[in-house]
């Protein structure tokens, strides 16, 4: 393709080596990099991005997921700069009308009742300030979370994190209990029927409760776990989880900074898959909406998101420009039907990703809904999950053209698949070939299928 006048040159020579020395030079050794050479992405167009040598690359994973659109979407540049060019900045401190549009909009989506919609600049802060909410609604600082999960890097989205890769301390504000049910294929009920496992995991819950003491504040839950490998329970398991959470007070926070916005393809919100005891008590999100901005936020019933007694305001939460890009980002997602798209264009996706992958013992399932597909692999001949053979897997994919994620619970063996939501046909069947080569191309490798695992950085 055609390099545009705006697109930058490629670097010089010996410019990454450079960039690499002075990122680790200035910034922390936990900041994870992916590949054992890292690359620079300099520009983007759809669902394509450069690199700083000027190698092109299909994105399969959007930036983790937050280029939902795609790429340099022309509405949303648009609106951007049409914002920036009238005021950048102003603060909750004034009326907002992209706020408060964005909000109007946001609330109807919801599905939740006389919703209220506060904005953040991220997935963690909406989740942290999900958690302020719920614990000062019910004056209690117990939470339940899920096995598996990720819900922030902040302290107290850390403390309700149960994926040990992702949660460096034990130290927290909130005191987490953490229940079954996030996994469907692992752990002590993963042979039971869909219907049993539920009824398994209900009980578990409910044994949970009787060990607490006092009042549980909320469940927070991400209807399909992101950074856990895209794993999710059977439809209805937050359903009858909310029946025994309703018998006690207890809220319920869904977690949509990955989930949501019709990723899924079947539904617009993930808890609607779980809609048999109604709307979330309240909803997170971030990441795609903003379409790269950060923008992120809560919603959720008046009565609980009123209930703070203190003031309070967000210097950039609700930004005039995060909300203009938001606005055109939702916009155009509805108007071309999006989630459509994402359960059209990721069922042809998952099903070639199965046909691919049938017989090869590397893989131990291709799971997933939408443009939301996780790859989990195993050392052949078992169950073992095999990070070493994840990264290879990136490598190779990366080599091929094709950008994924890496995730999952056992020190990152899921590779995760989630490619902007305007993929065409022609862009799945690419990604899935490269994506088969690299995957075959690893599976016959002796040093991969032989070498016991070490390092599990990620």
């Amino acid at each position: 393709m055609t390099a545009r006048p705006e697109d930058p040159p490629p670097r010089p020579p010996g410019a990454h080596a450079d960039l690499l020395r002075r990122h680790r030079a200035v910034l922390p050794a936990w900041l994870a990099l992916n590949y054992d050479q890292p690359i620079e992405l300099t520009h983007g167009r759809g669902r394509h991005v450069w690199d700083a040598e000027g190698r092109r690359y299909l994105d399969f994973f959007g930036g983790i997921l937050t280029t939902m659109t795609a790429h340099a979407l022309p509405e949303v540049t648009r609106a951007v700069s049409e914002q920036v060019g009238r005021i950048a900045h102003t603060s909750t401190l004034y009326l907002s009308r992209p706020m408060v549009e964005l909000a109007e909009r946001i609330a109807r989506l919801s599905g939740i009742p006389d919703a209220r919609v506060f904005f953040t600049t991220s997935g963690t802060e909406a989740n942290d300030t999900a958690l302020l909410l719920a614990t000062a609604a019910r004056g209690s600082q117990q939470v339940l979370a899920m096995r598996n999960s990720y819900h922030g890097r902040s302290f107290s989205t850390v403390g309700v994190t149960g994926n040990r890769d992702w949660s460096p301390t034990g130290a927290s504000p909130l005191h987490t209990l953490f229940a079954h049910g996030g996994v469907r294929s692992r752990g002590p009920f993963a042979h039971l029927t869909d219907e049993r496992f539920v009824e398994a995991c209900v009980a578990d819950l409910t044994d949970l409760l009787g060990q607490a003491h006092g009042r549980v504040a909320a469940l927070i839950a991400e209807p399909i776990q992101g950074v856990g490998g895209f794993t999710s329970p059977p439809d209805g398991l937050y359903a009858a989880f909310r029946e025994v959470l309703d018998r006690h007070g207890i809220l319920w926070i869904s977690d949509e900074v990955q989930t949501g916005w019709g990723r899924t393809g079947d539904h617009f919100w993930g808890w609607q898959a779980h809609a048999g005891s109604g709307p979330p008590d309240l909803l997170t999100f971030a990441k795609g909406i903003g379409n790269g901005m950060s923008v992120g936020g809560v919603v959720g019933r008046a009565e609980i998101m009123d209930c703070l007694d203190a003031n309070s305001i967000s210097t950039f939460g609700g930004s005039p420009v995060t909300m203009a890009a938001a606005l055109a980002n939702l916009g155009y997602l509805i108007d071309h039907d999006l989630q459509r798209n994402a359960r059209r264009v990721g069922g042809l996706l998952i099903e070639r990703l199965r046909a691919a992958t049938a017989g090869l013992d590397l893989v131990r399932e291709v799971r997933g809904r939408g443009l939301m597909i996780g790859v989990e692999l195993v050392r052949p001949g078992s169950q073992e999950p095999h990070p070493r053979a994840a990264s290879a897997v990136l490598e190779a994919a990366r080599e091929g053209g094709l950008l994924i994620g890496k995730g999952g619970g056992h020190h990152g063996s899921v590779l995760r698949v989630a490619p902007p939501l305007t993929l065409t046909v022609a862009e799945a069947d690419e990604g899935a070939a490269i994506l088969e080569a690299a995957l075959r191309a690893t599976a016959a490798d002796p040093s991969i299928r032989t070498a016991a695992e070490g390092n599990h950085a990620p």
